[in-house]
């Protein structure tokens, strides 16, 4: 599988904003500043796609972006974050809401990524969005992010600590770094096996899939 372009196509408030479902849809979740337009860039193999920025809670609509493979287009979708203190109570809930409708009802998402920084342990707002996405049937993946900064000797311990908790229901979580490139290429593999394997959640346009 082969990155060959990548472009921003929407940016909406509400996902009656979006436009109609083509391809596939991954959508990419976590906690403020766990980095996530950092790992899309990763993905889509571009340093600028995605804006970046270290102050937590920069996001605030849901931005897709289109990445044309060698294996064939896919959207992928960078949610609001969660978990930020420092906004209002109303604003908290309309960013739920928002992230809630959109994967609840978009029928062309098959798969979410939920990023958890790989120096943290799960918390709760992790665990009860994970048995969230499990009551709806929407498969998850856990993608463990800035593993450039867990030192080597660290590594089993935390494993074993996401292990435990996770369960057997979830694969092992994938461990990658945005800045080094540390597990993209397995995270790929990952979001593969589920968009050629998952169950779908809506039909989509005749030759509109990967």
């Amino acid at each position: 599988m082969r990155v060959l372009s990548a472009e921003h196509v929407a940016a909406a408030a509400s996902p009656a904003g979006l436009p109609e479902p083509e391809v596939p849809e991954v959508a990419l979740l976590g906690r403020s500043n766990v980095g996530k337009s950092s790992l899309l860039n990763r993905l889509a193999g571009r340093r600028a796609l995605a804006r970046t920025s270290a102050t937590p809670g920069k996001t605030r609509l849901i931005h897709l972006y289109r990445v044309r493979r060698t294996g064939g287009d896919l959207l992928l979708a960078d949610l609001p974050g969660y978990g930020y203190a420092r906004v209002s109570r109303q604003e908290r809930r309309r960013w739920r809401d928002l992230v809630e409708g959109y994967l609840a009802g978009r029928e062309s998402l098959r798969l979410a990524l939920l990023l958890q920084d790989a120096r943290r342990d799960l918390g709760d707002d992790e665990l009860g969005l994970l048995a969230w996405l499990r009551e709806r049937e929407l498969p998850a993946m856990v993608v463990l992010t800035k593993a450039d900064k867990v030192r080597s000797a660290e590594r089993a311990r935390r494993r074993r600590a996401f292990a435990e908790v996770l369960g057997p229901e979830l694969a092992e979580p994938v461990w990658t770094s945005a800045t080094r490139g540390t597990g993209i290429e397995a995270l790929w593999e990952g979001i593969d096996a589920w968009l050629g394997t998952g169950p779908s959640r809506g039909d989509l346009p005749a030759g509109g899939g990967a």
